[in-house]
């Protein structure tokens, strides 16, 4: 097999309360912030991955939409209006700086919307789906059915969490799982070949997913996008704050640990870890 390629890119960044990463099941308000001034609020990196495969280009998730901040900078009404509710706003803050939402990265790459095969989404929060209508011209934009199950749950949290409108008009569509890899047995297989899997790690959303690229030799890159926030995530076993399942939360947290702890993994990379810096991955 040829040489797979990732771009490890961020699409501006997102603040939070250290609860909402680091809260270790914590009530959802301790994690939402609404009990911590906004001056311990932190800010974390919100990435993308651009995959270079033999058989298609793929993206995994989209980051923030341009409309965010359509001056590069912090824009409050710009959020509210971008993110379709005030409450999730006072939760969750962002800001992308010019020339680093997703389309924009990728004209500099020389790639159109319509160059890419499949665009992966990890789960439908906020920071991996605004960004979606900015790459609407993809051949096919892939989540688990498992995720759109969820949305149909009659909850205020998934009402306000997961706003439609980041997603409508899109091609967006579900899959099926198709293999048995992962804590709970839930994997999607893209090509049929074990290079791109999507492996269900429910906990923080019903259909999260992490993704594996692995070579024709065994050595893979797990992308856990929200199974954790950081290294230190899995290696002090700390979950999130914010949890639709805590249980299934901690043991998808225990497969991220052996995983990441495998001979065979290259790099092991959470979507918003604050110690990861933009780089290109060969595998």
């Amino acid at each position: 097999m040829e040489k797979i390629k990732i771009h490890v890119l961020h699409t501006g960044e997102v603040r939070t309360s250290p609860y909402l990463p680091y809260g270790n099941g914590c009530s959802i308000i301790k994690a939402s912030g609404f009990t911590t001034p906004k001056s311990k609020w932190i800010w974390m990196p919100v990435s993308v991955y651009l995959i270079e495969h033999p058989k298609g280009l793929i993206l995994v998730d989209t980051g923030w939409h341009r409309d965010m901040s359509p001056n590069g900078e912090y824009d409050k009404k710009a959020q509210i209006k971008s993110l379709g509710s005030y409450i999730l706003y006072l939760i969750n803050q962002g800001k992308v700086e010019k020339g680093k939402a997703i389309d924009e990265q990728l004209n500099k790459m020389g790639i159109k919307a319509s160059d890419i095969d499949y665009v992966l989404l990890t789960h439908l929060d906020c920071d991996h789906a605004n960004g979606l209508k900015l790459v609407k011209d993809a051949k096919n934009i892939l989540v688990s059915n498992d995720e759109l199950s969820m949305l149909k749950k009659q909850s205020p949290v998934i009402k306000i969490r997961f706003q439609k409108k980041w997603w409508n008009g899109t091609k967006l569509k579900g899959f099926n799982y198709n293999d048995n890899e992962g804590p709970f047995g839930k994997a999607f297989d893209l090509f049929g070949d074990e290079s791109i899997k999507m492996i269900n790690i429910p906990g923080h959303s019903d259909g999260l997913c992490a993704v594996k690229i692995k070579n024709s030799e065994g050595k893979y890159v797990l992308l856990f996008s929200d199974g954790g926030y950081g290294e230190k995530s899995w290696r002090e076993m700390i979950t999130s704050g914010i949890s639709m399942d805590k249980g299934k939360q901690k043991k998808s947290l225990a497969w991220i640990r052996e995983q990441s702890l495998d001979k065979n993994c290259i790099e092991s990379l959470a979507n918003h870890d604050i110690n990861i810096k933009e780089h290109i991955i060969a595998l």
